[in-house]
């Protein structure tokens, strides 16, 4: 980029890495530093990122697991490429038979919000087209930390405590007995420094990395889960699994300032970010410690928010064009409702038409932004029994109203939350980045931006700097570092501020930019976890 990166004006316990020859980032060290270790042993930055994401499964359960799903930007051999493997809602679901199990919306846990897994898919046709080493060598690292154990980090045993007193009062039922077998130690969460090891886990791995991802989609584990389903009246069957498979798809774009940012398109929320930048793109910020540098991401922000809210779904299923929302036209349109004062926004009238984050990089200029999970952490508290796959609940997104967008359907995508993000300039790669935190993510991506393109700061200030969270209507949290002033004129212009004291909602980020011309890179990481990022 155009910075030199040594304005720093946000105290944190990390400071940016620079490296030549690889960079692995993610809010797990163990992780990082396994993707490290692949890249060392002549894999590539697509290896590493898979060995990482496979690692995370076992290192940070409370927020993804072989069970959730997986979306990918990868830059390799001067091309971008985007893949789509989240999963959709069982064949024989539908809103009347949810409805006729007394829901009046998608119930959070059990088994009506599971959908299709996704991650395992990602991991071998990821490995298939780009990798240099077999899957199973890259998933070697992860089988050892499932198998053998690992000490649990502080804010991980944090989250897990958190999940399991949430748990304990309300997965009661017979289903979720495995939860509890599968996540505790002794029958308690494991605490800062405990080892967590699991068997079954390890084991699973290993029959995906032996079989390339065969058995869970078609084999041993299909059957495991399909029985599972059956035994406590789910819908997902084997069916669904062996007819499915991830989607190599464009990324999409919008140029913001002299730079190209890229996110995936839906049916995730990357749109979102996209749609919030070309509104803003309209307005000149020549400072970032302003009221009004604030006022009007927040709104711009809302107004993208609203709209994706509205429209984003399984792409098949998608009445509004992805270019009509990305149009000039309708940013200038949406600008102009931004006024002095908070906006209670509405959708557009447009005619019809618990995550991990991690980015790689390697000697050869070959760039990786991934994400997974699970969903709400621990996703929808079913572990199948002796496989320590923790099934995702990204159904819980689904509308059971016919007439919304993102309404309940069989063999449909949801609304996901989970995006990664890219910026090139003048076609060239400057690098991955994504910030993970549920509806946090489109707006924990234009608060990086920003920070890093129209404020000049460096990577790891970028993510350091205070962050604000628009919840609903006018309502606004922010982090407690957040200046007090600018706080204060916000509330002013009618948005109701709230502290938060806690800055687990704030998202975690992870970014790496390459510096072209002298072919290093340059990386921040997320001091809100217990991020690394690892450096060769």
């Amino acid at each position: 980029m155009d910075h030199d990166y040594l304005n720093y004006p946000y105290p944190s316990r990390q400071m940016t890495k620079f490296s030549q020859n690889g960079m692995v980032a993610t809010s797990q060290p163990l992780a990082a530093q396994t993707g490290l270790d692949i890249l060392k042993k002549g894999g590539n930055a697509v290896d590493a990122a898979i060995a990482t994401a496979a690692c995370l499964t076992v290192v940070e359960p409370t927020s993804n697991g072989i069970g959730g799903d997986a979306f990918a930007i990868v830059w390799i051999k001067n091309k971008m490429y985007g893949l789509n493997a989240s999963g959709p809602s069982p064949k024989n679901i539908s809103i009347n038979k949810v409805k006729e199990r007394g829901f009046k919306k998608m119930p959070k846990r059990g088994w009506l919000p599971v959908t299709v897994p996704g991650a395992p898919s990602a991991w071998v046709a990821l490995s298939e087209r780009f990798g240099n080493l077999s899957l199973k060598e890259v998933l070697e690292p992860a089988i050892y930390y499932a198998k053998e154990g690992y000490p649990v980090s502080p804010i991980l045993s944090k989250n897990w405590k958190k999940a399991y007193n949430k748990f304990k009062n309300t997965l009661t039922q017979e289903q979720f007995l495995n939860w509890f077998k599968t996540f505790t130690i002794d029958g308690k969460p494991p605490q800062s420094g405990d080892v967590w090891k699991s068997k079954d886990h390890a084991d699973t791995l290993q029959k995906i990395a032996k079989t390339k991802g065969e058995t869970f989609y078609k084999g041993e584990l299909a059957e495991k889960i399909d029985r599972f389903s059956k035994k406590y009246d789910g819908f997902l069957r084997k069916d669904d699994l062996s007819s499915y498979s991830p989607e190599w798809i464009e990324p999409i774009s919008v140029k913001y300032r002299n730079y190209d940012v890229w996110e995936l398109p839906p049916n995730g929320q990357g749109i979102v970010a996209l749609m919030a930048l070309n509104i803003l793109e309209g307005f000149d910020f020549k400072y970032k410690e302003r009221v009004e540098t604030y006022h009007k991401q927040i709104e711009a922000l809302k107004l993208a928010f609203i709209d994706g809210k509205k429209y984003i779904t399984d792409p098949k299923n998608m009445e509004v064009s992805i270019e009509k929302l990305l149009s000039k036209n309708y940013a200038d349109s949406r600008r102009d409702l931004i006024k002095n004062q908070a906006l209670n926004p509405k959708p557009g009238k447009l005619t019809k038409s618990g995550t991990v984050y991690l980015s790689t990089a390697d000697q050869e200029g070959n760039m990786v932004s991934f994400i997974q999970s699970n969903y709400m952490g621990f996703g929808s508290g079913l572990v199948v029994p002796n496989t320590g796959i923790a099934l995702q609940n990204r159904g819980h997104s689904f509308s059971l109203n016919k007439q919304d967008h993102n309404s309940l359907a069989h063999n449909k995508k949801p609304y996901h939350t989970i995006i990664p993000g890219f910026l090139t300039k003048n076609n060239k790669p400057i690098g991955p980045f994504g910030v993970m935190g549920g509806y946090m993510q489109p707006q924990g991506h234009i608060q990086v931006l920003m920070n890093l393109i129209d404020f000049a700061l460096n990577p790891q200030a970028a993510l350091d700097a205070p962050r604000w969270q628009w919840i609903k209507n006018k309502e606004i949290l922010v982090e407690s570092d957040f200046p007090t002033h600018i706080a204060k004129e916000l509330t002013r212009k009618g948005h109701e501020i709230k502290l938060q004291l806690d800055s687990s909602s704030f998202g975690r980020g992870q970014i790496i930019l390459r510096n072209n011309e002298k072919g290093i890179y340059i990386g921040g990481t997320e001091k809100r976890t217990d991020s690394h990022i690892a450096v060769w």
